[in-house]
């Protein structure tokens, strides 16, 4: 929840000071939104550059910690791909309406207390709805600061907020599904995808990690025609390799002169 900031001129050491201070608040917002450690750092990492730059359009009355969530929510939109497997807006809000709709409590609750499962659900609302509800619901924010941090209106919170909340248990509650269809497998589908890459490249030819992987590939639905792509855009893009093609002297100096420059 945002803190109640110190007035101080942007001028002073003490700006960059109070602004690293909020790093881990802004480290585990921007981990539940992007899903990984790496991204979560890149993120908050140009977060607070963009700080720096942008230091002197700061007022403290607006507060500091808001000023950076939005900084970073702003950077994350930016960054932000719309993902296939993000769960439907209409689709979920039509379920919604549907009188004879329900879900089992249970899974739901058991998938959301399963760290992996919950941040693996969270990753498929569509940006927009995910990083209200987390602001709300894990950071614990007030929706009139969810809204002035990411300069949408009161009703748009709270409109982002609910349906948030809706396709987040319906995703739990596909995950479930998803889960029950793969209870017999050693490995889960995400586990199995990490993997892929490195069964391509032989690296873990002979091991136990590839048997698991061979027996999830051989029993699963959804994974075999992603692995099938994989193989084939790794073979086309194999195809693209040509050793005999010359590369003009003037493009190499320019890489080099351009190399030089850099301070």
């Amino acid at each position: 929840m945002p803190s109640s900031d110190a007035v101080f001129s942007t001028g002073d050491s003490d700006f960059m000071k109070a602004v690293t201070e909020e790093i881990p608040g802004l480290y585990r917002y921007a981990l539940t939104l992007v899903g990984d450690p790496e991204s979560a750092e890149w993120l908050v990492s140009d977060t607070l550059s963009k700080a720096w730059e942008k230091s002197s359009t700061f007022r403290s009355e607006s507060g500091l910690s808001t000023w950076l969530h939005r900084i970073l929510h702003n950077l994350a939109v930016d960054n932000a791909r719309k993902r296939a497997r993000e769960v439907s807006v209409e689709e979920v809000e039509d379920k919604w309406r549907d009188g004879a709709f329900s879900v089992d409590p249970e899974q739901v609750v058991e998938m959301a207390e399963d760290r992996e499962e919950l941040r693996d659900s969270l990753l498929r609302l569509p940006f927009a709805y995910r990083s209200v509800l987390l602001l709300h619901d894990a950071q614990g924010w007030k929706l009139p600061e969810i809204a002035s941090s990411l300069e949408i209106s009161l009703s748009a919170a709270k409109q982002r907020l609910r349906r948030g909340r809706m396709m987040l248990v319906s995703a739990l509650s596909e995950g479930a599904a998803r889960k029950a269809v793969g209870s017999g497998m050693s490995l889960s589908c995400w586990q199995a995808r990490s993997m892929v890459s490195d069964y391509l490249d032989g690296e873990i030819s002979g091991t136990t990690r590839e048997s698991q992987l061979v027996d999830h590939l051989s029993n699963c639905v959804t994974c075999p025609p992603l692995y099938t792509a994989l193989v084939g855009v790794k073979a086309s893009l194999s195809g693209m390799r040509d050793p005999d093609t010359v590369i003009s002297p003037d493009v190499i100096k320019r890489i080099r002169r351009a190399t030089n420059d850099r301070p």
